[in-house]
Formats: structure tokens, sequence, C-alpha cells
């Protein structure tokens, strides 16, 4: 027997799941969420204690809007919730000139007319001694980018969802979904669920969940290393921003000195072909020490003793950008999936999509260069 219906039934309470169900808990819906681990699990893509957000968005001038939703919807979070979950420490992006580090959020800057400076290298050095800027790269500033105190704003999430009314359940494998009339099922091993509507927000586990979309996701593990830097005075906040790399041994992005977590630097372009189940957790020293030495190029005086190494799960689309669309089959089911690597910053916006994607079949939000049928129609 089927347990009674749901307004909403939210699939993986990852960050964006999280968002999600805290949304449409927030509008009154009755929400049931649903995630197979346990809260704040690092098996996914939403661990750790930190991630960027920024606003000069090299990867397209659309998602500026987005972003710029985000900054004052964690704001509201952080307020409503008590949490702090982000803060301003602005940004600096190093590469050649015509690196798209650098044009694409030239780019972005110049078409929303974001405050921002693109600085030679001597000068870039002088501003950030702790970076050692080759003579031929540049650096643009920006000055609203920051930090999201990441476990912070799941847990921001997950108490507004359930002040808000949600039910979240951990500790459950969902075994299919589909139609059910108007509505929707959703089959767990411990029964049957039913909902007017289904979100799905299944991080890497996305290409199985939803595999009979065909969508050209694939998963990677990438690396982060954690460090306790030699020369700490020139990497504290005020002197050092969060930083992006796109230098000849790959495209790398860190944070300035943080306690608990050290200086933290991670490597964004490159990483082993896996499944959530395949991947490697652990990281070997040979991994470590081709880390360090990009470190320690760039931030000579960074690389002191290693904290903790450190792996998460990529869930790539080809061009780069998200997918958050209904589904094409059942409308009643909504979903969003491929960040790429940079989708955390957007999660209450993504959580808003959502629920606007669930709720009224359309949001106002322009997530249409998100559509997964720019992919065309595989199935």
């Amino acid at each position: 027997m089927a347990e009674r219906r749901w307004d909403a039934i939210v699939i993986g309470l990852g960050i964006m799941g999280a968002a999600a169900a805290a949304e449409l808990a927030r509008r009154g819906v009755r929400v049931l969420g649903l995630e197979q681990h346990a809260p704040f699990h690092t098996r996914g893509s939403s661990h750790g204690k930190t991630r960027i957000i920024r606003e000069a968005y090299f990867e397209s001038p659309e998602y500026v809007p987005l972003v710029q939703r985000a900054y004052v919807l964690w704001q509201e979070l952080g307020e409503r919730t008590g949490r702090q979950v982000l803060r301003i420490t602005g940004g600096v992006s190093i590469g050649c000139p015509d690196s798209p580090f650098i044009v694409g959020a030239r780019e972005s800057a110049l078409r929303h007319g974001l405050p921002h400076e693109l600085l030679e290298a001597q000068e870039a050095r002088r501003r950030f001694p702790a970076l050692a800027v080759p003579e031929e790269f540049v650096a643009l500033v920006e000055g609203r980018a920051g930090i999201l105190f990441a476990e912070e704003c799941w847990r921001a999430f997950y108490e507004e969802a359930t002040r808000s009314g949600a039910e979240l359940r951990f500790g459950v494998t969902v075994r299919s979904f589909g139609a059910d009339g108007d509505g929707a099922y959703v089959e767990t091993d411990g029964g049957r669920l039913l909902a007017e509507r289904v979100v799905i927000a299944a991080g890497p586990w996305t290409p199985g969940v939803l595999g009979q979309l065909g969508l050209p996701l694939t998963v990677r593990r990438v690396l982060v290393v954690h460090v306790l830097p030699r020369e700490s005075e020139l990497f504290t906040p005020d002197r050092l921003p969060i930083f992006l790399l796109d230098v000849p041994e790959g495209e790398y992005y860190g944070f300035p000195l943080l306690p608990e977590q050290g200086v933290k630097f991670g490597r964004h372009d490159s990483g082993e072909l896996c499944t959530p189940e395949t991947a490697r957790r652990s990281v070997t020293d040979e991994e470590v020490r081709a880390m360090t030495a990009v470190l320690e190029r760039y931030l000579p005086g960074a690389p002191g003793s290693v904290l903790m190494s450190v792996t998460c799960l990529y869930t790539m689309t080809p061009d780069g950008h998200f997918i958050v669309d209904r589904h094409r089959h059942w409308s009643q089911i909504v979903f969003a999936c491929g960040f790429s690597g940079h989708g955390f910053k957007f999660a209450p916006t993504i959580g808003e999509a959502l629920a606007d994607l669930a709720l009224d079949g359309r949001s106002s939000l322009p997530i249409g260069f998100l559509r997964s049928d720019r992919f065309g129609a595989t199935q």
C-alpha cells in the first residue's frame, strides 16, 4: 500500500535538493525529502567547509543574474537562520590576457556593469604579495567575490526546511519513480510514496537515476588539498582574496587562510572518470606532491605542512553548463543536474527555479539556456 500523497517529494538532499525542499516548504507545500546517505555525507559534491562565490562569471554572462539572485538569497538565509553562510573577500583571477578566466569574466563584467580591475603582473604582485604572477599574465580583480561556508549553508537549508514543515528522511534508497495519473510515485526500499510533484537533485547519481533521459553526463573525481602556509601573514583574507589560476599546469582555485582548513587549493579542469560507487576516495602522496608543486610555483609561501587532502565529484555536461528542466515524458517531475564543478553558489536560486517548475510549470528566472533539449532528444 502506498504512503499518503505528498505535495512534493524531493529525491536527493545534497545542497540543491536541500535548497529545493526548503523553498517548497516555505511556500506552504507539504514536502518529503529523501536521501540515501546520512546528513552532511562526503560521497557526493556538497561536502567540505567552503565554496567560492563570484559575480564576474567567466563561464557565461547569462549566469550573472542567477548569481546576483543567489547573493540576495544567501544573505536572507543567513539572517533567517542566524548562521554565517557568506563572507565577501573579493576575488582575483590570474591568467594570460586571452585566458577564458580573464576574457569571460571581463565580458560578464562589462555586459552587466560590474566593478572590476585589470592589473598587469607587477601591480598584481604588489597588491597580492602571496601571488607570484608570471610577467606575461594579468589579473582581473572583482570586489563581490567571496566564500560560502558550505556545511553551514547545508545546515541552514535543512533547518529552514524542517522548521517550515518538511519531513526529511535519510538512509532511504529510491528504486524507481514515474507518473501516477496526474501525480507521481516514488518507489523506495521501504515502499511506494505518492506525490503531486517530484523534484530530482541526485548529483553524481543522476546518470543512473535519470538514465531513461539519456542525458550526456559524466562524473569526475577531483582533488583538493589543505595546507598550513609557511608565511601565514600573506594569506589572511584581508591580504589574499579567493583566487583562480589558469596556468600551463591547468585550472586551479583557492581560498585564503581560514581556521580549520588552512589554505584550500583545488584542481578544476581534470579528474578520473568514475561513478559514485567506483570513485577512489583516498588521495596518493604523488597526487598531493603534484598539487603542492603547482601551489609552490604560484603561491610560494603557501605549501608548508599538509593538513588534509580530499576528493569531490563533479557531474559534467559537455558544455559545462547546468541542466534545470522538466522531465521530457512526465511534466510532474522536474530535475536539476550537471553542475560541472561550479554550481554550489547557485543553490538557493536553483531551489527557487525547481520550486517554480514543480508548482507552476515555468519560472521567471532566466534559466532557458539550461534546458536539457540543447543536447537533443536522445530518447
